[in-house]
């Protein structure tokens, strides 16, 4: 693939090392051929003592050492070109995720996107740190070999071209076929690994709605897909390895008759000859061999690279920043002129948006399930790309003013906040500015109406709860949540009706805190309750991504027969 090797070439110094590491080891194979043979020649047909030999078999030895340490030195090198390549290609990948999150949190399960990041990823590792060695190597070596074989018996070398070519056409046969099944094996355990822990974090919800057991079939089933996606590529390699042997040996066995024959039979080579054809043919096939299993394995690495640049190649695009400073003292104007976003092609968008939102005031945004409302929502808040349109802040576009001037500005409480392993003093303090202090932390909590349960915990503020809030009812996490948005101090707070699904007494205590709160503030709201539809002072009513009508809940009522047909159906209760 190239961009694999275009990878390798940005590491041209380690790709000159491992030349001249092949290089030196063909010279020490040949050096230590001949010195091999050399000794056995001395020592049987000539009949040298022991010690006319010791300097021949001490420069074996140096030759067998060289060997080892040139070829040790070629895959250190190659590892080391493997290790930088993922370190990038992590980084890559991880610099994608994070500059949208939002965005990025809505393509595919979290288990898939570890398992691209981090097994697909280990997957490319044997491409620089097997393959591109072994490829130099048998590039380098066998040539080496094949001179060296000419120069003493040339026919041995006409053998060997003749035959040696059908390694690698085997090689390219079977190594297409190996990468489409290492493609379709990564896409089994991508999808494994997303279906497990998607299954594993919502295991006790399955549990209470009696769908485990479904749920282990589903898990099984997948488990059962990777494994017969790898036993195919491994019955892939091992056929490729006993073909590429019958080859190779059959190849042997040619120079091997032809080499007796010569000497036995019409004696026109020495022993010396016909022996070293017998040492060195086996060393040129074995290069070959070993470039067909790192064929094999490079095959898979493609197939990985394949997968890892349709990744990358699906863009996210960040929400754009200036540099220009925002300042905090009073609620910005907020203006929405033609906003247009999309989830990706054929999916759900919000389309052509106009909207003004003034200084401190109670906005509402109200519609059916999936109209677009939270997204909406994340729209003004910042959280993902707008497709067209602009949002302008005080009269100028957003994309001017500093990103962490504007998240300084915004609240963000959503039906379920996250709440990170750790107290819940920190969990609070997350909403603060870094130095915050403790008092201006248990401040933040008594106004979120946190007190009591502090009061109740045996540690209090220092009770550590566990990750995603695990030990905290959902209206308990809803009140450190509020106390995040007390400590910030934001002048603009953005809800996605948090109130939801709690009993009266703690949506009360909330409802006091958010009142509270929006003193000082401009409040958007995605509204799912009547009494806070109609206190607003602006209803944007969404539908199908549109924003059919704005205004009061009096003129809606008159003007909007959409809006006055929801209210009737749900008054007392919660829209749809």
């Amino acid at each position: 693939m190239a961009g694999l090797m275009a990878m390798a070439k940005e590491q041209r110094m380690k790709m000159v090392l491992i030349v001249i590491s092949a290089v030196l080891t063909g010279a020490a194979i040949i050096g230590q051929s001949y010195l091999f043979v050399i000794i056995v020649d001395r020592i049987f047909l000539k009949g040298n003592s022991f010690s006319e030999i010791t300097p021949y078999l001490l420069w074996l030895i140096v030759a067998l050492l060289a060997r080892t340490l040139f070829s040790y030195l070629s895959g250190r090198t190659g590892i080391k070109m493997a290790s930088k390549v993922k370190w990038n290609l992590r980084r890559s990948l991880l610099h994608k995720f994070s500059k949208n999150p939002m965005q990025a949190s809505l393509q595919g399960q979290s288990g898939q996107k570890v398992s691209v990041m981090m097994d697909t990823v280990d997957e490319i590792d044997s491409y620089f740190s097997n393959y591109i060695p072994q490829v130099i190597q048998s590039t380098i070596i066998p040539i080496m070999l094949l001179v060296v074989i000419f120069m003493e018996h040339a026919l041995t070398g006409i053998i060997i071209i003749f035959t040696a070519p059908f390694i690698p056409i085997f090689m390219m046969i079977i190594g297409f076929n190996t990468k489409d099944k290492a493609e379709e094996q990564l896409d089994k355990m991508a999808a494994f690994s997303g279906k497990f822990l998607d299954t594993l974090q919502g295991l006790t919800t399955l549990k209470l709605f009696g769908r485990s057991a479904e749920q282990k079939e589903a898990i099984k089933k997948s488990s059962l897909d990777f494994r017969d996606a790898t036993m195919v590529v491994l019955k892939t390699a091992f056929s490729n390895s006993l073909a590429l042997e019958f080859i190779s040996m059959l190849s042997i066995g040619l120079i091997a008759l032809e080499v007796a024959i010569r000497l036995i039979i019409f004696q026109d080579i020495t022993f010396f000859t016909g022996f070293l054809m017998l040492v060195l043919a086996p060393e040129f096939f074995t290069k070959l061999k070993d470039l067909g299993s790192a064929f094999h394995t490079g095959r898979g690495s493609m197939g990985a690279a394949k997968k890892l640049e349709k990744e990358l190649e699906e863009t996210i695009v960040p929400v754009v920043f200036g540099e220009e400073s925002l300042s905090k003292d009073a609620p910005p104007l907020i203006e929405l002129n033609a906003v247009s976003f999309s989830y990706g092609e054929n999916a759900f968008a919000l389309q052509n948006i106009h909207a003004a939102i003034r200084p401190y005031e109670q906005i509402a945004i109200v519609g059916k399930t999936g109209s677009g409302k939270s997204t909406l929502l994340h729209v003004i808040a910042g959280l993902v790309s707008l497709s067209d349109g602009e949002i302008k802040i005080n009269g100028k576009n957003r994309s001017t003013y500093r990103e962490k001037d504007w998240f300084n500005q915004l609240s963000y409480i959503s039906q379920d906040p996250y709440l990170f392993s750790g107290t819940i003093a920190e969990n609070i303090a997350i909403g603060g500015h870094i130095d915050a202090s403790r008092m201006e932390i248990e401040q933040a909590a008594e106004k979120a109406g946190l007190t009591e349960l502090v009061g109740s915990l045996g540690q209090g503020f220092d009770t550590p709860i566990g990750e995603a809030g695990r030990g905290l009812s959902g209206g308990e996490k809803q009140r450190v949540a509020i106390a995040r948005a007390f400590l910030k101090r934001p002048s603009i707070i953005l809800f996605d009706e948090p109130t939801t699904g709690l009993d009266l007494q703690t949506e009360r205590i909330l409802q006091a805190s958010i009142k509270e709160l929006s003193g000082n503030s401009t409040v958007i709201t995605v509204a799912h309750r009547l009494h806070t539809i109609k206190n607003a002072d602006k209803i944007l009513y969404v539908e199908n991504g549109e924003l059919l009508a704005a205004g009061r809940h009096n003129e809606l009522l008159e003007s909007e027969l959409a809006y006055r047909n929801m209210v009737t159906v749900q008054r007392g209760g919660a829209v749809q």
